[in-house]
């Protein structure tokens, strides 16, 4: 039945691939998990952060769309890093997405929980079993929609991001027009300034603010599955989706810090647009806050899932992984078995994670890991386009800029953030971000034991 080997084509255009990079990275769910965080982290300084690092991943976003012209692959990073280095880097690279796809089942199907409970069981928002379980069931029926095909996930994908943002621009608007002139936080250059920071400040807020614009590469790995086009419509709607995410988060977090002080933030924890939204609006249109992150989690649990299953099914297509993964159901042309493994194994690490003490502290560690994964994986790729494309040196400052300089800084810069903060993390964060990069090892050895045996036969 699923030995068919294509997925589904030309099914998606430019600006679906747009709206699933702008889904990827979930504006509204980013916001409500990663505000607390990183403004605990680096206060004021939070919009720098924000800032700075969309121009980091603007060079890895580059680094992609260049890359990208070595061949449309839905294995996306996987498969030029291993172009240009070698399948052991390429498998890595791989690996490391798969590691961090895991990791986000968690970071974000539990804030999809807390919202909905918050909805219908407000006192059971702290409580991690009944959290873990609706994370399950939110889980469970994203990854039902995301198997039957990859059009009923574009279509879901544009009736959530277009719902979300009707909110979101309500928020904003009513932000400035209540608080513009007597804000919580005074605006300053400062909030701007590459001046206020120090190397580790800059570190402890960028891995955090990474958080907040990884999952718009989603749409390069449905590069297979969008119609043609120069430049292909996958690098079109990278590119729209990353210059739209930086300008977003940017307002976002000016809009938190003239609305809410320090205590609020801290206290509205995984509900920073509720806290917003209390505040600016009356009962129950407040509400609609905690709806659009709900629908925003959604979102990017869906496009996460699709990231993970097809690199899955790329690496299994080429062998790297075993090859039961790379089958696609025949009907829905979707790699099925991939889908299922993450399901599988997202639904374990929820249930494992619930014995942890609260779900503020799972998240903390599941982002602080998903930040290693992504500085790894998108550090190489970065690195790779310079490599690959260093002749582009000698062809003009745009060509010396776009294909090689900008790339290779954000890769530095990626690799910088992870070294230096390492040894600021606790020891079950760093179980999770080096030790699952570690575990690789495991089915590297295997898949070369295996293709080893099957040529001797």
């Amino acid at each position: 039945m699923s030995e068919n080997k294509g997925l589904a084509k030309g099914s998606l255009g430019a600006f679906e691939s747009a709206v699933m990079g702008i889904a990827g990275t979930a504006p509204a769910f980013s916001v409500a998990v990663t505000t607390a965080a990183i403004v605990a982290s680096v206060g004021v300084l939070s919009v720098g952060s924000i800032l700075y690092c969309g121009l980091i991943m603007f060079g890895i976003m580059l680094a992609f769309i260049h890359l990208s012209k070595i061949t449309p692959h839905a294995g996306a990073a996987y498969a030029w890093v291993g172009h240009v280095f070698g399948e052991k880097w390429g498998f890595f690279t791989g690996w490391g997405l798969l590691v961090a796809s895991i990791f986000f089942m968690v970071s974000a199907t539990i804030p999809a929980a807390t919202s909905t409970l918050l909805l219908i069981a407000p006192d059971l928002v702290e409580d991690t079993t009944w959290v873990t379980l609706t994370a399950a069931i939110w889980l469970t029926l994203v990854t039902i929609v995301v198997t039957k095909g990859i059009k009923h996930a574009s279509y879901t994908q544009l009736i959530l991001t277009g719902m979300e943002t009707a909110v979101i621009f309500a928020l904003i608007i009513g932000a400035f027009i209540q608080y513009g002139g007597n804000p919580a936080h005074t605006p300053s250059f400062i909030w701007f300034s590459p001046f206020s920071f120090t190397p580790q400040l800059f570190a402890t807020g960028a891995l955090t603010a990474i958080f907040f614009y990884w999952g718009w590469d989603v749409t390069m790995n449905l590069s297979e599955e969008t119609k043609g086009g120069e430049p292909h419509p996958a690098s079109k709607g990278a590119f729209w989706a990353m210059v739209n995410l930086i300008l977003f988060f940017i307002i976002m977090m000016i809009v938190v810090l003239i609305v809410l002080n320090d205590e609020e933030i801290a206290k509205a924890n995984t509900n920073v647009l509720y806290a917003i939204s209390d505040k600016l609006f009356p009962k129950p249109w407040s509400y609609l806050a905690v709806l659009s992150t709900i629908l925003s989690t959604i979102g990017t649990i869906e496009t996460q899932i699709l990231q993970f299953s097809r690199s899955m099914f790329a690496m299994a297509r080429d062998d790297m992984l075993h090859p039961r993964y790379a089958k696609v159901h025949p009907q829905w042309q979707t790699p099925w078995v991939a889908t299922f493994v993450i399901w599988f194994l997202g639904v374990l690490l929820l249930f494992s994670s619930s014995y942890m003490p609260s779900v503020k502290k799972i998240l903390e560690s599941s982002i602080l890991a998903i930040g290693f994964q992504i500085c790894f994986y998108m550090g190489l790729a970065g690195f790779a386009c310079a490599w690959h494309y260093r002749d582009k040196l000698k062809r003009g400052a745009y060509n010396a800029i776009s294909y090689v300089l900008w790339p290779l800084l954000a890769a530095l810069v990626m690799v910088f953030i992870a070294l230096y903060s390492i040894p600021t993390f606790d020891t079950v964060t760093n179980v999770m971000g080096i030790g699952g990069l570690l575990v690789g090892f495991v089915p590297l050895f295997l898949g070369r034991l295996r293709r080893g045996n099957s040529a001797t036969v």
